[in-house]
């Protein structure tokens, strides 16, 4: 897998904002905390892509075809709105597609949005849309965060968005909770082992809108049990047999 880091140049008001945010202002942000394993806050928060203050936020997107982005609404639409359109350029030319966990990372110049950087990843085509699927999202985005070093990051999954209701929202954000949180306990097994980074998230804040946070509250806590109740059952030897 290769990821694309891209330092995007856009000219101060080269693209406006049409309208105003969708997203209520930070002091009438709504909240909800769920404990995960190892110390991992799992927070529920009504906020956008482009609102979070992250180091990391992390928003997936369908193979680009014409007619489905011309289905694309709400969250994704003011983010690249904010970012002067190079999401959309990006896909129209073909250099982010969207395909199965395509990555591609930008970094935003100071005030385009709140987040330090953007981790964009693909889909595939909506056909293939599964919880399976989203659980691997989830561990994709766990180990780009980890390999950036960042220890909290942002994640929207946007599928609402981009005109697809196959899933229920909350089933979306039960998968990619799971593999987050199962992702990040290898990630942390492989360090006390030596074998990797050390460090990894301690916050993972998902983005949920107005009429979807109670359901995506209620899924992430089935999601935080069922990733722990998984890890108890982990073998507990140690990944490498030790030298003879």
């Amino acid at each position: 897998m290769r990821t694309i880091i891209l330092a995007m140049a856009i000219s101060a008001g080269a693209f406006a904002i049409a309208r105003q945010p969708v997203w209520a202002a930070s002091e009438d942000v709504k909240e909800a905390v769920v404990d995960g394993p190892d110390r991992l806050a799992v927070k529920v928060r009504m906020e956008g892509p482009y609102t979070a203050d992250a180091p990391l936020q992390v928003v997936c997107y369908f193979r680009y075809t014409p007619e489905r982005a011309k289905r694309m609404s709400g969250a994704p639409v003011e983010l690249d709105r904010h970012l002067g359109g190079v999401i959309a350029s990006l896909r129209e030319r073909g250099e982010f597609v969207g395909d199965d966990f395509e990555t591609l990372l930008l970094v935003p110049p100071p005030g385009k949005i709140e987040a330090k950087a953007l981790l964009l990843i693909g889909l595939g085509e909506e056909s293939t849309l599964s919880t399976e699927k989203m659980m691997q999202v989830g561990r994709v985005a766990l180990r780009e965060a980890t390999r950036l070093g960042v220890r909290k990051a942002a994640f929207a999954p946007l599928i609402r968005d981009q005109g697809n209701s196959a899933l229920p929202t909350g089933e979306v954000a039960r998968a990619v909770v799971r593999g987050v949180v199962l992702a990040r306990d290898t990630e942390s097994h492989l360090a006390k082992e030596a074998l990797g980074k050390g460090q990894t998230l301690d916050e993972l804040v998902m983005e949920a809108g107005p009429k979807y946070f109670d359901e995506t509250t209620a899924a992430i806590r089935e999601g935080v049990k069922e990733a722990g109740d998984a890890i108890n059952t982990r073998p507990k030897s140690a990944y490498a047999a030790p030298n003879r």
